[in-house]
């Protein structure tokens, strides 16, 4: 392992120490048993597609940089500890940040797909956050639907010449915010007995944007530091994805 690898690893493992060191809170992703079964069938399979095109971006970047698998285990890493820390919202969910926003930028939308996916089965398995039941609900909009926004508002921005650290930030805070945006779309369709499927949506919103808004800002400005430390131990890593350009 050479040492720039080490550097990676530890930055790595200090956010791991900083945030993932907390107590344990009754709370989840969606949880297990929270959706009926046809509506984890229907989420699942729509996440097929996108889960095939995840695992051949992901075959492609590693097949042509063998270097850049340490960037992305600190990826998927990251969003495995940020995504851990999560404080009770509305009744079979939480507020929490997601992480999937630096994975996006990155390596593309695609492959943050494979690496929630994984994410999501150990939380579910190790931590009971989430369910295996729900994991494709919490997949489309944790690892799909955020990532491929993040993408998007990062892409837009750089085209336009927004500073780079801007658009990395406005990436993951606003990717986050999406991803609960369709998780409470997900909620609504299931749940709206008592109301129209807008008029639910509402009320999850409403319950999630005290904690989620300022979650998903903290998320942004730790997303940026953590391209900041990147930029300095990692460079040739962050060319090789196309982050930063060659120098000439």
């Amino acid at each position: 392992m050479s040492k720039r690898q080490k550097k990676i690893i530890t930055l790595a493992a200090a956010f791991a120490l900083m945030f993932g060191i907390v107590p344990n809170v009754s709370a989840m992703h969606i949880m297990e048993g929270y959706l009926p079964g046809a509506f984890c069938i229907a989420w699942g399979v729509l996440c097929v597609p996108f889960l095939i095109a995840g695992f051949m971006s992901i075959k492609k970047t590693i097949s042509q940089n063998r270097k850049l698998i340490t960037l992305l285990a600190m990826s998927g890493a990251f969003i495995f500890v940020i995504s851990s820390l999560k404080i009770p919202s509305v009744t079979g969910s939480c507020s929490h940040m997601t992480g999937t926003g630096l994975g996006a930028i990155l390596f593309g939308p695609a492959s943050v797909s494979i690496l929630g996916i994984i994410v999501l089965l150990f939380q579910a398995i190790l931590l009971a956050h989430g369910g295996l039941t729900t994991l494709g609900a919490n997949v489309f909009s944790m690892a799909i639907a955020g990532p491929f926004v993040s993408y998007g508002i990062y892409f837009v921005c750089k085209k336009t010449g927004v500073n780079k650290r801007v658009s990395v930030f406005l990436a993951a805070t606003i990717g986050d915010l999406f991803t609960y945006c369709v998780t409470a779309v997900q909620m609504a369709i299931a749940h709206h007995a008592d109301t129209t499927i807008f008029g639910a949506m509402g009320k999850f919103l409403a319950v999630f944007a005290p904690t989620q808004v300022p979650l998903a800002i903290i998320e942004g400005i730790i997303t940026v530091v953590i391209v900041m430390g990147l930029e300095s131990y990692a460079k040739p890593e962050l060319r090789a994805v196309g982050f930063l350009k060659e120098a000439k």
